[in-house]
């Protein structure tokens, strides 16, 4: 099965959740595969970031975010824990945890425990190289402003109110990846 058969498993298509989610994660893709041709040296797998750039965000139609027509039960900081049980049923483990750790910049099991969050009990940071590019590329694109990239100004904005540490790991990866 493609990432496309798989999203299609849980999306109607043609609706404008589908539509937004694809548009979403292919903008993803492209910048993804942008930031692997400027660091080769990294040696990040393309055709696997390609593949899980397009299913990343698989949960969101699970959480109650009715701006952009998804109107589950939970809330969207549990779409990447949604999104790894969905990949994991289709077999697709190593894609399952991208979904996982894409959330923010990563968030610690210490953030989940002191803030109570509603995750399993461990940590979701991104440790692979594929796994920091996709959410690295995720925090340029949001859903509903479609392929207009964001300014890193607006993405080190967003994340600050999150807090330092937040800017920090995505500037780690800024540095690295940016070439």
């Amino acid at each position: 099965m493609t990432p496309r058969d798989i999203l299609f498993d849980h999306y109607e298509k043609g609706s404008r959740l589908a539509d937004i989610l694809v548009r979403h994660s292919e903008v993803v893709r492209d910048k993804a595969l942008a930031v692997c041709e400027r660091v080769p040296h990294l040696k990040p797998d393309e055709s696997f970031i390609a593949e899980a750039a397009m299913v990343h965000d698989i949960g969101i139609y699970q959480t109650h975010t009715p701006e952009i027509g998804c109107h589950g039960r939970h809330p969207y900081i549990r779409h990447g824990v949604i999104g790894r049980q969905l990949l994991e049923q289709h077999g697709l483990n190593t894609h399952a945890l991208v979904c996982e750790r894409h959330v923010g910049v990563g968030i610690t099991m210490v953030e989940i425990e002191t803030q109570q969050l509603p995750l399993p009990r461990r940590d979701m940071l991104p440790t692979s190289i594929e796994e920091i590019i996709i959410c690295y590329a995720d925090k340029f694109f949001s859903k509903t402003r479609g392929a207009e990239e964001h300014s890193l100004e607006k993405v080190i904005a967003g994340l600050g109110q999150y807090g330092p540490d937040k800017v920090e790991r995505f500037m780690e990866w800024h540095n690295l990846l940016a070439g």
